[in-house]
This record gives C-alpha cells, structure tokens and sequence, in this order.
C-alpha cells in the first residue's frame, strides 16, 4: 500500500538552490536575511546576494568549481549563508562540518569528501589550519580575522567575475553533510541542487514562511535540519533568519523575546529544556506562532508541558539526511487539529510505505511497519559506497530504519528506531516508550535507554538517567515497573549526569552501549 500526501503535488524548479533562495533578494534588498543574536552582525539580502556572487567569483579564480568540494567548519552565524552560496556559485558542493568535531574527525571528513579549500569561524581557526596542513589543504579562509588564516572577506574584495559554471541540478551534489552515525560510522550523504530545492519547494506547501517571519536559528546549519529547514527556508521565504552560536535556555529566550520571533526550531533537549527552565512567563513571547521539533521522538507529555509555558503549540516532523531532509510536517493550517506526539502528514510529491523489516512486504493496514519513502528530495546515495547506496535505497525507496504507524487520517507516528528496538524473550520493546515513561518521573531530567545482554531475555532495558537531587534508583524502576508491560520493564538503571546526544539531539546509544 502506497500513502501519499493529501496536499497537490508542486512544480519543482529547474535551477541550483542559489537560483531558488537569493533568486528574489533584489526584491528584498536593504531587508535583514542573517542577523546574529550575539554580536548583532546583520546581512541584508542584498548584501547575502553580492557577496555569494563575489565569494564565487574569489573561489572560481583559486581554481575551486565543478566537481570540488568545499569544507565548512563553523557554528550559526550570518557569514555561514554566505561561504555557503560563494561555493554552490563557484559550481562546488559544501561539506559541512561541526566545530566541536577533534582533528582527527575533521581530518577523515576533508579526506572522505576531498575538500579543497577550508572555511572556518575564528573560534577553531587553528585547529582548522593544523588539519588543513596536514591533509596538504592550501586554501583556509576565515569567517572574521585571524593569523593563521586569510579572510574570507579577501574572495569578495578580489574583484573577480562570478562564473557561470554549468551543471545539472539534477546530478551535481550542493551539499555532502555526514550522517550523524548513531548507529554506525558516519557516511557522506550526497544531496543534489534538484534534492534541495525540491524539498524547499515540498516543504513550503504547508510550511508558509514569509517577509513578515523571523526565524530562529540555534539548532546547526552544519546538520541537515537547520540547513534546509531553518536556514534556506527561510532565506526563500525572505524572512529574517537569527542565529544563535548555541542553545542556553535563558538566553535563548531573551532573543525570541528580543527580536519578535515567529517560527521556533527545536529537538527533542531543548524541549525538555524549556519545559523545566525557570522564569519562562517573564518573557514576551508573543509573536511565536508556530514551534516545531524533529531529529528524534519527542514525549507527549514533556510538549504539553512546554506548550503551556511557552505558550505556542509544538508539532513535530519528520526526515533524515538521506532525504534532505523533509518527508512529513504539520501543515501551518493544521497544527490545531495534528495530534501532539505525531510527525504530521507525507509532504507533497512525497510517497511512503510501511513494511515488514527486512523485507518488501507491506504490513497490514493499522500495523507498524519499517517507513520506506520516495520522491525527488531522496539523496543521489552514499559518497564511494555503493554497498551502503544499493542496501538502502532499493527500486527508488528509501529504507528509513524507523518503525512507524500511520491511522486512518493520514497521520504517521514513529514508533522507534528498527535497529534500535530491544528485544527480550521475543518480545520487541521500544527505548522510547520506556524514556517517556521515565522522563515522567518528577525526579527525572533526562533519560536514555538501550538493550544489554540479558541471562534470561536474551537482551533487557538497561535505563541511564539524569536524576534530581535525592531520588533513589529503586524508587524510578517502580515507576516504570507499573506503567508498562511485565516484558518492558527496565531491569537496570545507571545515573549519569548526562545522556550523549549529537548536535540535533539524537541520542547516542552506540556510546551508552560502549559503556554497557
């Protein structure tokens, strides 16, 4: 069985993502595109506009177009928008990469994608320029100023033409993120122009972001997420995009408050964040109509009681890398009527199926199932990994990994990771269900659950937990022990003091299970 989004299928344009989201910065001209919530740095979109043509025309006289890929290493900032579009109009793919990553996983990046040049934030400019020396990378241009580097500023005062480089939307890849690996090593994901600008274009159809939003911008640009969703949403929609270096709670709302924000991204941590943070009424936030959540499962209960303090509701969606990333979204029209705890609905020109996993059978009608989905928005495949490509995507569908379930509305719900689902005496037990059990627990901050080796299941729920000050571990495995089934129960409980997530808030269980 084939479900398919019940909105009309939209017309994808024909050019390179610069070509769609600063197609129209002319008509928007002297009004702000990036503004930094910390420094108050500010490009408008004539500004964005000028300096990518510029920045495309410094990187095409170092050689860089078609075929070369350029690395990003930086946090949110506005300048990030325009290394990003100097690259794709100098005909090169950008290979984004988070500051906090070491050397070394720096280094094995710029050596997977074969990154030419280097642009980094002045923050870890000198880590940048170590790895750049030694992968014998020439070229390192820094976002600001710094001595081991010569600014990005200098591609744009050069003086040279933008070039016209001539690809195929279709097969030339804009943009080479790795995929975060919580289940594995990390692989490059190669997103076309077509990929992206299908998915903006997908997306817009019930996301309908426009001159008069402002939207926030914390979650990172180097990950998928707030690479389309966040940033390049809103630069086609000619909104103000804020960015923000890092999630903190109190000042993260201070700049909601301050700069009038419209459309809040988050995951699932800050959620549960903003859910316990203190003062939250003191602050204005008026002018937030719409907050969104996606990279993980998000708790029900943890939403509401968020929804109540920030008073804004909070709907989820759903994607991944692979598939740049949207498939699923609550439309703006339908955030009253969504259930909470739900993904939404497929997004236009977007089909999905649920199987049986590890198979290509369909599961019957109410079932859960593996999520396979197709459309235009699915990755050209892995980088050098044909294997991984031919397993992954097979007859055009791409296998997600996520069990998921959708009701009779057309409404999907994501059950859990398949590779991720424990199974004891046979049974399979969701970690999510047990970590929104335990993230009910009034002595719970934060909650992580894995499958360990078990002497008579097989395998059994082993919990990790942020906990309060005074709570006993026998007093949390009761809590869990009567609200679930005999053959969910946690059978072992470790109190950290906290649970490691990536830069989107995935949580990292192939580390918990390297620490059993």
């Amino acid at each position: 069985m084939i479900y398919r989004s019940p909105l009309p299928d939209v017309e994808i344009p024909g050019g390179t993502l610069t070509e769609l989201v600063l197609g129209t910065a002319a008509r928007h001209g002297g009004k702000p595109a990036l503004v930094d919530g910390v420094t108050g740095e500010t490009l408008t979109y004539a500004e964005l506009a000028e300096g990518a043509s510029a920045g495309a025309g410094g990187l095409a006289a170092l050689g860089v177009g078609p075929g070369d890929v350029v690395g990003l290493l930086s946090h949110n900032q506005p300048r990030y928008a325009l290394a990003v579009h100097a690259a794709l109009g100098a005909g090169a793919a950008v290979t984004p990469m988070n500051p906090v990553l070491t050397a070394g996983e720096i280094g094995k990046q710029l050596r997977a994608s074969r990154a030419k040049v280097l642009v980094t934030a002045e923050a870890v400019a000198d880590k940048a320029a170590d790895v750049a020396r030694e992968h014998g990378i020439e070229h390192v241009y820094v976002l600001g100023e710094h001595d081991r580097a010569r600014p990005f500023a200098e591609l744009l005062a050069a003086g040279h033409p933008a070039p016209r480089p001539d690809l195929d939307p279709a097969t030339a890849v804009a943009v080479l993120p790795f995929s975060s690996g919580t289940t594995g090593a990390a692989k490059g994901v190669r997103l076309t122009h077509r990929n992206l600008v299908a998915n903006l274009v997908q997306t817009r159809a019930g996301w309908r972001v426009g001159p008069d939003d402002v939207q926030a911008a914390v979650l990172p640009f180097f990950h998928i997420y707030g690479f389309t969703i966040i940033l390049h949403s809103g630069l086609l929609g000619g909104a103000t995009v804020l960015t923000l270096p890092r999630f903190e709670p109190g000042a993260y709302l201070a700049a909601l408050a301050e700069h009038h924000v419209t459309r809040a991204y988050f995951a699932p941590p800050m959620v549960l964040a903003l859910a316990n943070a203190p003062d939250v009424e003191r602050y204005d936030l008026s002018a937030l109509r719409y907050a969104f959540c996606g990279a993980a499962p998000l708790d029900v209960e943890v939403t509401e009681r968020a929804e109540r303090r920030l008073g804004c509701r909070i709907r989820q969606g759903y994607g991944m890398t692979e598939a740049s990333p949207g498939t699923h979204q609550v439309y703006d029209d339908a955030f009253a009527t969504t259930p909470a705890g739900s993904v939404g609905r497929l997004s236009p020109n977007t089909e999905a199926r649920l199987v049986h996993p590890g198979t290509d059978t369909d599961v019957a009608p109410g079932e859960d199932g593996e999520l396979l989905v197709r459309g235009p928005q699915v990755m050209l495949g892995y980088l050098d990994n044909p294997g991984a490509t031919a397993s992954t995507i097979t007859g055009g569908w791409l296998h997600t990994g996520d069990i998921a379930r959708v009701d009779d509305h057309g409404v999907f719900w994501i059950v859990d990771r398949l590779k991720e689902l424990i199974k004891y005496k046979g049974y399979q037990v969701a970690p999510a269900e047990l970590e929104a059990v335990l993230l009910s627990h009034p002595g719970v901050l934060d909650a992580a659950v894995i499958g360990v080796p078990h002497a008579e299941g097989g395998e059994a729920p082993k919990a990790f937990v942020v906990p309060r000050p005074g709570v006993e571990a026998g007093d949390v495995l009761a809590w869990v022990a009567e609200r679930v089934a005999p053959y969910k129960k946690v059978r072992a409980l470790e109190f950290v003091d906290s649970i490691p997530k990536s830069p989107t808030g995935k949580i990292l269980r192939r580390v918990l299970k390297e620490r059993g």
